[in-house]
């Protein structure tokens, strides 16, 4: 594509995440997620870092952010209310991934190899598919995304970690995204034995990409302590402690998180009572 062709797109990957930070819709958040992503591979975007980045990525009026202490129950299990709910919780988590990946390619790439962009550039178009399918399945039940309160704890954890790479990397994929991998299997299953067999398929789907997020998240975490000579079991142990609140809570799919290079000495020690 040439050049003219693509004069409204951004010119470097910092401009190209601010245009999806700065983007409220969520629909059009994802297209354009997965439209600078495509343009990136295509090498239409330079591998450049001008300007700073927002604290906090636009969101629309709704859904309405609760601490995680004061989201509602999601009700009885199997139900169709109980299914939209989980769905919504999920898009909410997809929507915030996007805006993650770009976060990270752009606010920590400058000091990285350019295959730490490649690969966060690409987890965002992943969280884009992801809530593209989100979203029309909950369409499909008669729901929509904002319909239901959200929590705002996935953005608080990228704030705490803005300016520490390591940081970052030990707290969103492999606390927050890896416990996604804990809990996936056991959510299709249920969604499976509620007769959905499509909600189903759309979290098997995200599962298995995740276990690919993880990996990228743990990769990068140990090329950092690598390159500072520090141990990376024990880096990541007082990481969590440091910038994550509580235990992490079994159970846990350990075989899930060891393909994903995150194995047990990461974690275990960490696990609540």
């Amino acid at each position: 594509m040439s050049r003219t062709a693509s004069k409204h797109l951004p010119a470097t990957l910092s401009e190209a995440a601010r245009a999806v930070l700065g983007i409220a819709d969520p629909g059009k958040k994802a297209a354009e997620s997965r439209r600078l992503a495509a343009a990136w591979r295509a090498g239409e975007i330079e591998w450049a870092f001008t300007g700073s980045l927002p604290d906090r990525p636009a969101r629309p009026p709704q859904p309405t952010l609760l601490p995680p202490s004061q989201m509602p129950r999601r009700g009885k299990a199997g139900s169709l209310r109980s299914r939209i709910a989980l769905l919504h919780a999920l898009a909410h988590i997809e929507l915030n991934a996007i805006d993650l990946a770009w976060d990270a390619a752009a606010r920590f790439g400058a000091t990285m190899p350019r295959a730490f962009a490649d690969d966060w550039v690409s987890v965002g178009d992943d969280e884009a598919r992801h809530f593209d399918l989100l979203a029309t399945r909950l369409a499909d039940l008669g729901g929509a995304y904002g319909d239901l309160p959200a929590h705002d704890g996935l953005w608080q954890a990228a704030m705490d970690t803005a300016h520490d790479l390591p940081a970052r990397l030990a707290v969103v994929p492999q606390v927050l995204e890896a416990r996604g991998l804990d809990v996936s299997p056991a959510t299709a299953e249920r969604l499976e034995r509620a007769g959905d067999a499509a909600s189903a398929r759309i979290v098997g789907i995200i599962y298995q990409d995740e276990i690919g997020h993880v990996r990228i998240g743990n990769y990068w975490f140990r090329f950092l302590c690598k390159s500072n000579g520090l141990d990376p079991v024990s880096t990541f142990r007082a990481l969590v402690e440091k910038h994550f609140t509580g235990r992490l809570k079994p159970p846990f799919n350990d075989s899930a998180r060891e393909s994903a290079g995150l194995t047990k000495e990461f974690y275990a020690p960490l696990e609540s009572d």
